[in-house]
């Protein structure tokens, strides 16, 4: 009986993410865990989110009957209590109050609602504790949480925090906005990777990390992807920018139903993870690091150590230290000139990118070359992905607008495109068809030839009343001196 009582505590902690429900049950020491149970649903709430901005009715009952099997699963192992925090997609959604009072009023449990720097601050003392100070003490440390919704990077010195951020991007949000095909095509991982560049660029940190941790579910389905596919050593946690690119490689080139066959992934797993390894890799660039360190702990570790640190007002402490982590070190919200700096570099990059969109406007009327469409296609694309990276400093209704206007353009070089890619496709048919089928193959061609003339005449349409100059400065001045430190600067990278 003696011996029970001294035993640690058991507690359980059930993470609501954008892409997964994860529970663990721990043995909690202050500076330790042993854990006993580990386990994760993918529910990908943050995909009804991105889509509609609510959460859908089908995600919020999936997640009540997630967290109904946890809470048994934690009651089996007579943990108390059971702490449960929700994160970015439901920080994202219109509907997220209801969503929390409908779980519950069904469960039972309190759902806390964490803020970004909050995130990024218990997912540091999960990923770290581990780690042996001595160790930590030679090197700037830092630990990147990469989930399904958003994305949360913390520096320390002697594991204590003095910079961290959190974005809203995550492997699942890249997805869905960017990468819909299955598997992705090579047009849109060079988008994808346009817009997360472009982002990127904008995160001012001081003091960069000369090793880095990452966790989430991304990067340890990747680890474990690089295990199997290319042979790493079982022992390893480490990936390296190479094994990245390897990875980017295979995920495009198999469906994610082979890559979840093969390689024993989720097949829902599998549909993000090219979007994880694109995240990740970027990341590495822009940080200048070749090698990365993969850690399975993360955000529900820290809750349970911070439990055991501060108990009850445990988030209230969190909050204090990620109030007081030096957070405006590198953010973009600190001076007027690094503000300033953003917004120039946004205006020559949407000036860029409008004149490479325009140069293939000529190209595309003479109508010689089928691949042109296709090139302008993809420049109004890396124009839209280059506004969404600096949607933070624009103006929201002249933002719109512009958005509404390149789409339009894109709309009419996509029929012409898809138009074309039949039209190819027919072409092949027909030297392969059987005589008997030519007639039908070629009248079908006749129809789509007419189609395509249409859409041909559409496009010479518009682009006879396009003011080019007019369109220049409407993509330009978008962006405003000054509007950074308006509503839209909480999506901006680092704040």
């Amino acid at each position: 009986m003696q011996e029970q009582s001294s035993s640690p505590p058991m507690r359980a902690a059930i993470d609501i993410g954008s892409n997964t429900i994860h529970i663990v049950v721990a043995r909690c020491k202050p500076n330790n865990l042993d854990i006993v149970e580990d386990q994760l649903e993918l529910v990908r709430i943050g995909e009804s989110v991105t889509a509609t901005g609510v959460i859908s009715s089908e995600k919020c009952e999936a997640t009540v009957a997630t967290l109904r099997q946890y809470q048994t699963l934690a009651l089996q192992h007579n943990a108390d209590p059971i702490l449960v925090v929700a994160t970015e997609a439901i920080r994202q959604a219109s509907n997220s109050q209801q969503f929390l009072d409908h779980l519950k009023h069904q469960t039972g449990l309190q759902v806390l609602l964490i803020s970004g720097a909050a995130e990024a601050t218990l997912t540091f003392y999960g990923a770290t504790y581990e780690e042996s100070r001595e160790a930590a003490s030679s090197r700037r440390l830092g630990v990147m949480d990469l989930g399904g919704g958003s994305m949360e990077l913390v520096t320390a010195k002697n594991l204590h925090i003095d910079w961290r951020t959190s974005i809203p991007i995550g492997s699942g949000w890249l997805h869905d906005r960017y990468l819909p095909t299955n598997p992705p095509t090579p047009d849109d991982l060079a988008v994808a990777h346009t817009f997360l560049q472009t982002y990127l660029a904008g995160m001012r940190i001081k003091l960069p990390p000369s090793t880095l941790i990452v966790t989430g579910g991304s990067a340890n389905s990747l680890l474990l992807l690089v295990r199997k596919a290319f042979r790493l050593d079982p022992s390893s946690n480490k990936l390296t920018h190479d094994d990245l690119m390897h990875c980017e490689g295979l995920l495009s080139a198999l469906t994610a139903e082979e890559v979840s066959q093969r390689y024993n992934q989720p097949i829902a797993r599998a549909r993000i993870l090219p979007a994880g390894a694109l995240i990740i890799r970027t990341v590495m660039s822009r940080l200048n690091l070749q090698e990365i360190s993969i850690s399975s702990h993360g955000i529900r570790e820290g809750v349970l150590l911070a439990y055991e640190r501060f108990g009850k007002n445990w988030l209230e402490r969190v909050n204090e230290e990620a109030s007081t982590s030096h957070p405006s070190e590198g953010t973009g919200q600190q001076t007027h000139n690094g503000a300033e700096s953003f917004v120039h570099s946004g205006k020559r990059m949407l000036e860029e990118r409008v004149d490479k969109l325009l140069a293939w406007t000529d190209e595309v009327l003479r109508n010689e070359d089928i691949e042109a469409v296709h090139k302008m296609r993809v420049a109004t694309r890396r124009l839209r992905a280059t506004l969404d990276a600096f949607e933070s400093c624009c103006e929201p209704k002249q933002f719109k607008k512009t958005y509404r206007h390149i789409k339009k353009i894109a709309d009419l070089l996509g029929d012409a495109r898809d138009t074309d890619v039949m039209l190819l496709g027919l072409q092949v048919q027909l030297e392969q068809a059987l005589p008997e089928e030519r007639a039908g193959i070629k009248w079908l061609i006749q129809r789509l030839n007419v189609y395509r003339q249409r859409k041909q005449q559409a496009m010479q349409d518009f682009f006879a009343t396009l003011d080019e100059h007019a369109l220049r400065k409407q993509v330009v001045s978008c962006i405003q001196e000054g509007a950074l430190h308006h509503g839209k600067s909480q999506t901006h990278p680092g704040t």
